[in-house]
């Protein structure tokens, strides 16, 4: 029989995969909710099957450390193309994961246009507290623009509040 309960037994607080994709002005890692006994069971990873992943791991960490500073920064993606592959390995596991890589590398050229592209949300979780740092790394907070009007640029459409009557401009305004 499956238990929904959130698990008492867990000990520490857990924080998932998808916990690191927030809204603009919110902090990314803060668990929302807690998972239940089934669901730390089947997506807390053991160590047997976390190897594969790591063996993988170590070796993009080892082509970060020592490759990557060689080229410096040419990847069009953020995050590059190396960290992506780090998260993509250890949040979905070695084939998946390589899987996502693979393809990352074949759209990162100069014919596209970059720009961010993260992996997709998985299922895993953590301890909190325990989390990669390469999934803290790829996410970071993203700070919301308050103080443009501080530094004398205009608002943008986004940010500018509606006008009580849609499409009408000031010019039409006195027209009428």
């Amino acid at each position: 029989m499956r238990d929904d309960r959130p698990s008492r037994d867990a000990g520490p607080e857990w924080v998932r995969h998808s916990d690191y994709y927030v809204a603009v002005g919110e902090t990314p890692g803060l668990p929302r909710t807690q998972p239940n006994a089934h669901e730390v069971r089947s997506q807390h990873w053991g160590r047997l099957r976390r190897l594969p992943s790591q063996l993988l791991g170590a070796l993009l960490k080892g082509y970060r450390r020592v490759i990557s500073p060689l080229y410096g920064q040419v990847c069009s993606y953020y995050p590059s193309c190396s960290a992506y592959g780090l998260e993509a390995v250890t949040v979905h596991g070695a084939v998946r994961g390589s899987l996502l890589t693979a393809w990352r590398i074949l759209r990162c050229n100069p014919f596209t246009g970059g720009g961010v592209d993260h992996v997709p949300v998985g299922r895993r979780i953590w301890p909190r507290g325990s989390a990669p740092s390469i999934i803290e790394t790829n996410h970071p907070p993203i700070p919301l623009d308050h103080d443009c009007a501080d530094d004398g640029r205009a608002p943008s459409d986004a940010e500018a509040p509606a006008s009580q009557g849609e499409g009408v401009h000031p010019a039409d305004s006195g027209q009428r």
